[in-house]
């Protein structure tokens, strides 16, 4: 497990970065927060690009949604006294979806939103409380590699998670200052 785990953030962290860094030497201070918006040629790739951001969050969306279906249907069953079954899956999960598209199509700033709520949702769980939940199981010495690696990790991540969201309210600030809605 640790080892699937070392290498799948290697391959994203990977990924992410090369795009960054291409995309900011390639654009400077011009690059969009979706850097395929800068892109215009070749089109099939841009095209293709695109096609896999959409599988990857089709997937995404499904796995980090499942407790909010779930909590949705339990609410549905026990206080409305829905029956349990495909028919309110398919409503309940298809209502859920389309209210999130209609958010989504009514606030598009969601680069803002996503580092606005990343910092307080995503980073605490992703950066910093897996290192403080390691320290307390494994008690490794104090002032060993491990101990000092975890330490670090614990600092960046809470400095990621109070930078991220005041960068992504001032994000949304600029984003909402030329917003039409639905135009």
């Amino acid at each position: 497990m640790w080892l699937g785990v070392v290498v799948a953030y290697a391959v994203v962290a990977l990924c992410y970065f090369t795009v960054a860094f291409a995309g900011y030497y390639a654009f400077g201070n011009a690059v969009e927060p979706n850097v395929l918006i800068s892109l215009e040629k070749p089109r099939w790739l841009v095209a293709m690009a695109n096609l896999m951001v959409v599988i990857h969050v089709i997937g995404g969306y499904q796995v980090y949604s499942m407790p909010v279906f779930d909590m949705i249907e339990t609410v549905l069953v026990k206080k409305y006294q829905f029956t349990p079954g495909l028919p309110l899956l398919v409503v309940a999960r298809s209502g859920y979806v389309a209210a999130t598209m209609v958010v989504a199509m009514t606030f598009p700033f969601f680069d803002g939103l996503l580092g606005f709520f990343g910092g307080f949702g995503f980073a605490p769980t992703t950066y910093f409380i897996p290192c403080i939940i390691w320290l307390i199981v494994r008690k490794p010495k104090k002032y060993g590699l491990s101990w000092c690696t975890n330490i670090l990790f614990i600092i960046i991540g809470v400095l990621l998670m109070l930078v991220s969201p005041i960068g992504g309210f001032r994000q949304i600030i600029l984003d909402a200052s030329k917003y039409k809605f639905y135009s």
